[in-house]
């Protein structure tokens, strides 16, 4: 029976209560959790929390996925804690940051990770707590019952990158992320029957909805970090995985490597964003899974998702973004403040509940991007408006038409090029350099840096320095220094130029 479009917020942790107790809810590799062990778990873990933490306090996580990063977005909205989930791919400069400027109270993560941590790196009191330690600590706690918190309350802070800084915590309620649960949940028609398979970050909005659309819909999840493509085959195979999503790289990726039918046959849709899919690859995933329904989006994280496209217009409509996905309301606006009409470009703006607070102790940015929805809005109140630019057709479908920022986005991550550049410009080998994005046809976007040298600037030198404090996916494939970086009449550095000349 489809799932009821219930457009009530609820508090986050009341998810832990949808599905039925003996049934499956996360799959781990100590063996499986049903929903009432999740509860019972979610119950102890708030407990442990709250005899740690304030109201309002932030709760950071820095681990790969397992138990306590699946179940800790329950668990601080049970406590009436903010959780902040640390990519796990990040390194020591990187979460210090958010660390620092969350205000985290507490830090559990890995021993491993915690180990490379440095003086300063964490808030002045902050607790730190392997993960290894934490369940014998959480399980001698009584368990906490369902929460009546606010559901306009904080609940997350997700860090993201923009096109300029460093990385920006969006503040997400309950309320944004329950609805999310229920639109997605809604339009997948998704039920207590199904296996999502979770290979994306759980420290993304997309990645950590796949849990959260899973229990609202009573299925089961199970958390998966890949090494090779082959391991997310073999996953789906063992538990019979009847949703997997993914980005545009990783999904090239799994099209070249041989699908048994064991792995295929209970896959019943696949759902794709951080980018666009190719005609060519939208053809081979057909080829590799015949019977499961694809289902292209787009989102952001200010707004969580944006729209989705209709399975059955897949292969007649393969480049539309679609249409707004349920609890959304999407409008194109023209330059001149306007709703712009078929056919024209305007920028796509997004009201309604899903939109976030805004960006954690950043009222310029946020002034900047969450502003008052235009006139014909149905919601009113507060909107996104993206800075990308679209346009609708006569059948209401949207088709994008390009970004407004220098954004690069690589693998599926967003990736701010000033924090590249920083990183540069702080080794001392270079005076200036400007990251850019290039196409590629597998990443979507590889990143190139340009520099002006300084007086000891060798390239090896450099690109060990930038391997030692930035993730891999920010490592530049190309550098190339000038003596005279690009500029545009107006005296700015020129990105449109750089990059043409590395695509050259």
């Amino acid at each position: 029976m489809p799932l009821a479009l219930d457009s009530r917020p609820r508090p986050l942790d009341h998810l832990a209560e949808r599905g039925e107790g003996r049934a499956t809810a996360l799959i781990l590799r100590s063996g499986p959790l049903n929903h009432d062990d999740l509860r019972n778990r979610v119950g102890r873990l708030a407990a442990w929390l709250a005899g740690r933490t304030a109201k309002g306090d932030r709760v950071a996580s820095w681990a790969a996925k397992g138990e306590a990063t699946c179940l800790l977005p329950l668990a601080c909205a049970r406590a009436g804690v903010v959780h902040v989930p640390v990519n796990p791919l990040l390194k020591r400069a990187q979460a210090a940051h958010i660390l620092g400027d969350s205000g985290s109270v507490l830090l559990i993560g890995n021993r491993a990770r915690l180990a490379t941590l440095e003086a300063g790196d964490v808030p002045s009191g902050a607790q730190l707590v392997a993960e290894e330690d934490l369940w014998d600590a959480a399980l001698a706690c009584d368990p906490m019952g369902p929460s009546a918190n606010d559901p306009q309350a904080l609940a997350a802070i997700l860090y993201t990158s923009g096109s300029t800084g460093k990385p920006k915590g969006v503040m997400l309620s309950h309320a944004n992320m329950w609805l999310g649960a229920v639109s997605v949940a809604h339009y997948l028609d998704m039920g207590p029957d199904d296996v999502t398979l979770s290979v994306l970050p759980l420290s993304f909005d997309y990645g950590q909805n796949q849990l959260l659309s899973t229990w609202y819909a009573g299925g089961a999840v199970v958390p998966l970090d890949f090494l090779v493509p082959r391991d997310v085959v073999k996953a789906c195979a063992r538990h019979g995985v009847t949703t997997l999503a993914a980005v545009p790289p990783l999904w090239l990726q799994l099209s070249e490597v041989d699908w048994p039918e064991e792995a295929t046959r209970t896959m019943r849709r696949l759902t794709n964003s951080g980018g666009a899919l190719t005609e060519p690859l939208v053809r081979d995933l057909r080829r590799i899974f015949p019977a499961a329904r694809l289902f292209p989006m787009y989102g952001l994280t200010e707004a969580f998702r944006s729209t989705y496209l209709d399975p059955a217009l897949v292969d007649s409509h393969p480049t539309s973004m679609g249409k707004a996905i349920p609890l959304a309301e999407i409008l194109v606006v023209a330059d001149d403040g306007e709703l712009a009409a078929d056919g024209e470009e305007g920028e796509l703006v997004h009201a309604g509940p899903l939109v976030a607070q805004g960006y954690w102790q950043d009222a310029q940015r946020t002034a900047e991007r969450f502003r008052p929805a235009p006139r014909g809005s149905s919601y009113g109140g507060t909107a996104v408006w993206s800075g990308d630019r679209v346009r609708r057709d006569v059948d209401g479908l949207l088709y994008f038409v390009g970004r407004r920022d220098a954004m690069i986005k690589s693998a599926g991550n967003r990736i701010s090029p000033q924090e590249i550049e920083d990183a540069a410009t702080a080794t001392g080998l270079v005076l200036e350099a400007v990251a850019v994005g290039v196409p590629d046809a597998k990443l979507g976007q590889a990143v190139c840096l340009a520099v002006r040298a300084g007086r000891n600037f060798d390239e090896q030198n450099l690109r060990k320095a930038l391997t030692a404090t930035l993730p891999n996916f920010m490592h530049p494939r190309l550098i190339r220094s000038y003596e005279i970086i690009p500029r545009n009449p107006n005296g700015k550095l020129d990105r449109n130029a750089i990059a043409q000349d590395f695509a050259a």
